[in-house]
């Protein structure tokens, strides 16, 4: 029989010499772990020497300790009866439980109830963005100034929004973007977005910092249904190269993403009021991880070195799976990951929500300075964009200008904290009547026949970059390397 601690002994080892956590009954030293973990010392410091598993299950994915401790680090059992109660967050509002998700008619009702039910660290979380929000808001309101140009007198019966995004059948053009820690808003968490995802027959990347496995997420899908998985190219290169073994071996995982637009963490207030540290930048005062806290404290061990020339090589030598890019701002970008065809398979459009660059341009932005620098792309390879949908009229603007599907990232995590399954596939039915009845409007019976002819963009043209292209430069140096 393993030792029993008291909780009291545990509480002294609470620094970077000597760290021990408490999980599920468990007491754990975690001291040699601290400067390893990938969301930062300051996550585990704060909670040494305490509870920490109401922190921990929300956030991980099973196997999380397995994978990460050495069997000794597990140290014995706690007891139970030793460990001191902690405050209960304040109760959500008392009639927020009775609202039934079918009554809730858009986006911004679905975060209101949302904000509502769950605590202060998962909205946090969920709404942060960087600095002073200002992408984050432009990402919504720039579909705003684009206005629709409806044509009449044409029989609108029929409307069809499936189409094919990366070679895949969906049922609508909108699909899920890779959103992490879903299990902080709902307890389904990411299983239960793809439940929903199921029933419309939408694809759903999954987030990199998933709170449940890939397995776990996949394992009710049915044989038609797409997922992608995102990914975060660890330091160590060998946790990326395990990790991508694993989803090649999940048949539902049709494609990487890649994510570019996060080498660093973005400054997101919201997040550090709200008590959150996984991307807390304050200094840490242990001379063993105080050395640039401020650069590792968030996604601490990915690799800094990511290049056009070697990641996709070393990418391609473990997996035969395609490749999307994520977090194309420019139009450069876009035209140089049009080069690394049929590898790469797409690209989205994104600034990360807005949590990343503030003052970073919208994928509507990207899109216009597309089309006027290097259209040649959209032939070329696929363009997905996220960031700032909230309406179905937002989804037809973006396939109008040349998007061939839309995520949402924030719209299902909301949706998912006010009502779970049903919260997930209401957001989605949603979504799916408003991009119907728009394009009905406009005249469109199929999301291929939708172009620049249904919108007038006049009031954000002079908003588009109007400097040099740079493509000529790009042209020669690839030439030169073939």
């Amino acid at each position: 029989m393993g030792k029993v601690f008291d909780a009291a002994e545990v509480a002294k080892h609470n620094s970077t010499e000597s760290c021990w956590v408490i999980i599920h009954g468990k007491v754990y030293d975690v001291t040699d772990f601290v400067t390893d973990h990938p969301g930062g010392a300051k996550v585990i410091l704060r909670l040494a020497g305490k509870d920490a598993t109401d922190e921990f299950d929300p956030v991980h994915p099973e196997g999380t300790l397995e994978e990460n401790l050495k069997p000794e680090a597990c140290l014995g059992d706690v007891d139970l009866s030793t460990i001191p109660k902690s405050e209960p967050e304040p109760a959500p509002q008392s009639n927020v439980e009775e609202i039934p998700v079918q009554s809730l008619l858009n986006m911004d009702e679905f975060e209101k109830v949302a904000t509502a039910k769950i605590s202060k660290k998962a909205w946090a979380y969920y709404y942060s963005a960087a600095d002073n929000l200002i992408t984050k808001r432009f990402n919504t309101e720039v579909f705003r100034s684009i206005l629709l140009r409806p044509r009449v007198f044409i029989d609108c019966t029929e409307c069809n929004i499936s189409t094919k995004l990366l070679d895949n059948q969906v049922s609508m053009p909108i699909y899920v973007s890779p959103a992490a820690m879903a299990r902080l808003g709902h307890p389904s968490g990411e299983a239960g977005i793809a439940e929903a995802c199921r029933s419309f027959g939408a694809m759903q990347i999954i987030s990199n910092s998933a709170s449940m496995t890939p397995e776990q997420i996949v394992t009710g899908a049915s044989p038609e249904q797409s997922f992608g998985w995102q990914l975060y190219v660890q330091e160590e290169r060998s946790r990326s190269e395990k990790m991508i073994a694993r989803i090649n071996k999940l048949s539902a995982i049709k494609f990487l993403v890649l994510t570019l637009d996060t080498p660093v963490m973005g400054k997101r207030e919201d997040d550090l009021r709200g008590g959150n540290v996984i991307n807390e930048i304050t200094e840490i005062k242990s001379p063993e991880v105080s050395q640039n806290a401020d650069e590792r404290a968030v996604f601490q061990g990915l690799d800094p070195t990511l290049n056009w020339k070697e990641t996709l090589k070393w990418i391609a030598k473990h997996t035969k799976l395609p490749v999307v890019l994520k977090g194309i701002q420019t139009h450069e970008d876009a035209y140089i990951a049009s080069l690394h065809t049929p590898q790469v398979k797409g690209i989205i459009l994104s600034n990360h929500g807005g949590r990343s660059l503030d003052t970073s341009p919208p994928a509507v932005h990207t899109l216009l300075e597309m089309r006027k620098y290097c259209p040649e792309v959209f032939d070329k390879i696929e363009v997905l964009v996220d960031g700032g949908i909230r309406r179905g009229t937002d989804v037809v603007k973006a396939l109008c200008l040349g998007a061939r599907g839309v995520g949402i990232g924030r719209p299902a995590l909301w949706g998912l904290s006010a009502g779970g399954v049903d919260g997930v596939k209401r957001t989605l039915q949603i979504l799916a009547d408003e991009t119907r009845t728009c394009m009905r409007l406009l005249g469109v019976e199929k999301v291929d026949q939708l172009g620049m002819q249904h919108i007038n963009t006049r009031l954000i043209d002079q908003q588009i970059y109007d400097g040099p292209s740079g493509l000529e430069s790009i042209r020669a140096e690839f030439r030169s390397r073939l």
